[in-house]
């Protein structure tokens, strides 16, 4: 069937991001770590575990080590998806799983992660306004009818990679994904996701003041 790349955009995690890949290597052997300039211990703990890193000198942000990481991932002849997939550890490998089952079975383009399809991700009133702002914006400038856009576990085939370039190097980059996605017309599904909102993920930028950002840099892109 190919190779699926899970690409994970990393930038001062050493405390998780062993765990981490060590987890998702119990499924997907083939995972890059995009170090975005650590100053900590995060390269050698993603190596321990047995990632491909690749390091950027300084930090870029993480549309950039996206970006980077879809190129390693298209130097490979025999990879046919990459996941996106949080280094923090938020992320279910189950919902990877589910929906790259889903995109091979459809024969899909891209299979995006909702957190609003099912009740398993507990969000505050706040957070879950802001995220249902973001998600009607995209709608009325994409085009395209999502409930979650700024989910950042998603599936996407070797051909679709090959058609898109991101510009956006922080955290606008997700609307730009889906902008892309909506330019090119591609076949798409979303899939129900569980994000766990621990406290270490919310000190790493899962908390509102980072939504309300994410809403300033749509507004200013």
């Amino acid at each position: 069937m190919g190779n699926t790349w899970v690409v994970i955009p990393l930038f001062n995690e050493e405390t998780v991001i062993a765990d981490v890949v060590s987890h998702v290597r119990t499924v997907f052997p083939f995972v890059v770590c995009i170090d975005d300039g650590s100053s900590d211990n995060s390269v050698s703990e993603a190596k321990r575990a047995g990632a491909v890193v690749i390091q950027h000198p300084i930090n870029l942000g993480q549309g950039a080590a996206l970006q980077t990481g879809f190129d390693f991932a298209l130097s490979d002849s025999m990879m046919t998806e990459v996941i996106t997939f949080d280094a923090d550890g938020q992320h279910s490998l189950d919902d990877a799983f589910g929906m790259l089952e889903l995109l091979r079975a459809r024969k899909l383009d891209v299979v995006i992660g909702s957190r609003f399809l099912d009740s398993r991700t507990q969000l505050g009133f706040a957070k879950r306004l802001v995220l249902k702002m973001a998600a009607l914006f995209t709608r009325l400038t994409s085009g395209m009818s999502l409930t979650d856009a700024h989910n950042g576990l998603r599936v996407i085939n070797r051909d679709t990679l090959k058609r898109f370039r991101l510009r956006q190097n922080r955290m606008a980059h997700a609307s730009e994904i889906v902008d892309i996605f909506s330019e090119l017309k591609l076949e798409w599904a979303e899939y129900p996701t569980h994000i766990v909102y621990s406290e270490y993920s919310k000190a790493k930028g899962q908390s509102l003041l980072n939504s309300v950002n994410i809403l300033v840099e749509l507004l200013f892109k």
